[in-house]
């Protein structure tokens, strides 16, 4: 008998019981009427949105999503719905999964294995599921999984050996750069193992650091992509089965990897912005490149209409900078302001002159001016309402290359886990569509302008040095010394992780970020601030002997 599936790949507000259960209900509703679907599959915890984190340690929090399950039953009919959610048994918490069907629970489903790595914190909220879960619907044996159980070995098979025929899965799995083709070919080869077709519904939206790409699929029972959905977008879906087999069905096609970066970029501001309620976007634009990007991107986020620039000149500001800034903004239609900083620096410098006396000029003059800065953009987006983007990028953020209180200051920082090459290629590739960063920006040495001819390269190896060695230490967890076995000059390399290490407190203190890597600071990458390990000593480590 012929059965018609729904993925619906959601966007949710974590949190927002009421509003996701009526986007629940409207899907369902859509993939009914307009589809024609007997069954429509929702992301994981679809009821309360992923992750929810600590609000899964409010008992007023979990009796609402637990009732609300019995609101959807009793508010859809005429399709089946396999949604998420929190399930309280006693005093134990699953992540579960349920199948509402003519008003009554045809189904449930706990999740089996709870990811405890990287961003998921799954073992401090939830205890594991141990039953496979396979239900009849329309002639058909279907089995449910969640996410974490497809990456593991012999959950997929289990399902089958239990009588499935279909998987359904349901996912929040976030996004990082390379993460639809790992993810893909991890549960493709499962899949194939164990010989069942499998349907992967995925989560989209922002979420504070966390993006969901969606580019939900299926996988026939050879381990073959035979359906994918668009990445970076809400969409409902219908594919259909007829006796196990998938009919003709659509792959969306994928990104490339720069330009799948860019698209999370653009997501992750647009859904901060709209789900914390801002009235847009602002920055300080300064004519350097993370700047130039960073305006690109949430233009095309949230519009040229939602969005402002400020530029700040110093004494030190080139005249090419503000060129370079003015053209930015007008090839974007951005409004844009510019307020000299000379009047408070010397304003403050005047108040200090006393208690510096004596003192050589140093980092802390140059710090005023960008904490001048601070001030002004953060006194604009207070009473405009906008948020306030920061613009340091993640080689910067590695090395505390930026000033507290100063550059630092915002509310979110859209590049904090873009790598300065990285940077350059994302412009070059937001060119090619339309070019709005000039040419010379992307060229020019990149400069602070915090001091006469001031240079990045002053103060540290050239990026095209520094990055590889921030990736080896901060992503991969080599050692100084594996750096350096790997071709890096010992220098280079003590200086950059010296840095990484010295400055935790300041990552501490910076606003959130988009994640695009595979080990960000923050959620992923979680160290003390106070702490006497230093990676860039041996001497500190005891050996192994030999």
């Amino acid at each position: 008998m012929p059965l018609k599936i729904a993925l619906a790949q959601t966007n949710f507000l974590v949190g927002n019981i009421a509003a996701n259960v009526e986007n629940l209900i409207a899907a369902a509703i859509y993939a009914r009427d307009e589809l024609q679907a007997g069954l429509i599959v929702f992301p994981e915890l679809s009821i309360i949105g992923y992750p929810a984190e600590d609000l899964l340690l409010r008992a007023d929090f979990i009796a609402a999503a637990n009732n609300a399950v019995y609101h959807l039953a009793d508010h859809v009919t005429g399709i089946a719905l396999v949604v998420g959610f929190p399930e309280l048994d006693g005093d134990k918490l699953y992540n579960s999964a349920v199948v509402l069907h003519q008003g009554a629970i045809l189904a449930r489903y706990r999740k089996q294995a709870l990811p405890n790595y990287g961003v998921f914190d799954e073992q401090r909220y939830f205890v594991p599921g141990n039953d496979s879960c396979v239900f009849e619907f329309n002639g058909t044996f279907i089995g449910l999984t969640i996410c974490e159980d497809v990456w593991r070995e012999g959950i997929i098979e289990a399902t089958r050996e239990a009588g499935a025929e279909i998987i359904l899965t349901l996912n929040a799995s976030p996004f990082n750069a390379g993460k639809i083709h790992q993810r893909e070919a991890v549960i493709c080869r499962q899949v194939k193992a164990a010989g069942i077709p499998l349907v992967y519904v995925n989560q989209v939206g922002g979420q504070d650091e966390l993006i969901f790409d969606g580019a939900s699929f299926v996988a026939d029972a050879q381990g073959e992509i035979v359906f994918r959905a668009v990445e970076f977008a809400e969409q409902t879906s219908v594919v259909e089965f007829d006796n196990g087999q998938l009919q003709t069905s659509i792959c969306a096609p994928l990104y490339s990897p720069i330009a799948c970066v860019y698209q999370a970029l653009v997501l992750g501001i647009k859904d901060y912005v709209r789900k914390n309620g801002f009235d847009g976007a602002l920055l300080g634009l300064s004519g350097g490149i993370d700047s130039a990007l960073v305006l690109a991107v949430a233009v095309d986020a949230l519009g040229a209409d939602k969005v402002e620039a400020v530029l700040m000149p110093s004494r030190y500001t080139q005249d090419i900078s503000i060129t370079d800034a003015e053209l930015e903004a007008d090839a974007l239609g951005v409004r844009r302001h510019t307020i000299s900083i000379e009047p408070a620096v010397d304003a403050f410098t005047g108040m200090l002159a006393d208690v510096f006396a004596g003192t050589r000029k140093d980092t802390t003059e140059e710090n005023i001016q960008a904490r001048c800065r601070g001030v002004i953009l953060m006194a604009m987006s207070n009473k405009q309402g906008k948020l306030l983007l920061t613009t340091g990028n993640k080689s910067e953020m590695s090395v505390g290359y930026a000033t507290l209180y100063g550059d630092m200051a915002g509310g979110f920082a859209p590049i904090k886990d873009v790598p300065k090459l990285l940077v350059y290629q994302l412009a070059n590739y937001r060119n090619a569509i339309s070019p709005v960063i000039p040419e010379r920006v992307i060229t020019r040495a990149p400069s602070a302008e915090l001091a006469p001819d001031q240079k990045d390269e002053d103060s540290l190896p050239p990026y095209e040095v520094l990055d590889p060695i921030l990736e080896r230490y901060v992503e991969l967890d080599q050692s100084a010394e594996d750096i350096i076995a790997a071709g890096f000059r010992p220098e280079d390399v003590a200086r950059a992780v010296s840095l990484v290490d010295r400055n935790e407190y300041k990552r501490r203190q910076s606003p959130p970020g988009i994640k695009i890597s595979s080990r960000a600071f923050g959620r992923d990458r979680r160290y003390p601030i106070t702490s006497g390990y230093r990676g860039g000593d041996a001497s500190t480590l005891f050996r192994t002997p030999s």
